[in-house]
């Protein structure tokens, strides 16, 4: 099993989470299968079932994960502009997670874990809009919000930012962003 990391009687759960993660983040989530993360993870092909009965239940259980790492990223943001970098840093450090987050064509969104990790998610980014922005519509100022950040992460992601911000750290490229856009 040369470049694998094989399960030894400990956390098969988070054996088959961390490779299906690093097939996501190689590969995308179109590769994920649950038959490779048993071979991969050195158990049988039925194991991973055990834990997430298919690979759906395996990409929501990705996704809501995503989102709980999501919501401790955002808990301690100073203000709306530290929240949106670290929206952006999150989508970097967890590019597996940000793919799969989203998309809700490959998870089971109506699952109680998922819903309530994303609600606690989006709570963090309400309240860094309500604290910071003066509008009859919060609402729709956490959108504009979300767009710029989630944005900016997934244009990043996918190397169409490239050009612009070439060695700059993506960070400091989405602060100056922001001030352009909102002033100080």
């Amino acid at each position: 099993m040369t470049g694998q990391r094989a399960y030894h009687h400990g956390d098969l759960r988070r054996a088959v989470l961390t490779a299906a993660l690093d097939v996501i983040g190689s590969d995308g989530p179109a590769a994920l299968s649950l038959r490779d993360l048993a071979r991969r993870a050195g158990v049988s092909h039925a194991a991973p079932a055990h834990h997430f009965k298919d690979r759906t239940g395996l990409l929501t259980a990705i996704a809501a994960e995503g989102f709980d790492l999501l919501a401790a990223t955002l808990a301690d943001a100073d203000g709306l502009r530290d929240a949106g970098v670290r929206y952006v840093r999150f989508a970097r450090e967890h590019p597996a997670h940000f793919q799969v987050m989203f998309r809700p064509d490959l998870h089971r969104p109506e699952d109680p874990a998922l819903q309530e990790a994303r609600l606690r998610a989006g709570e963090r980014l309400r309240e860094a809009v309500t604290a910071a922005v003066d509008t009859d519509d919060p609402r729709l100022a956490g959108v504009a919000a979300w767009s710029l950040a989630h944005g900016f992460a997934t244009l990043l992601l996918t190397h169409n930012l490239t050009g612009p911000v070439g060695d700059r750290d993506p960070e400091d490229v989405f602060r100056a962003l922001t001030g352009m856009l909102f002033g100080s």
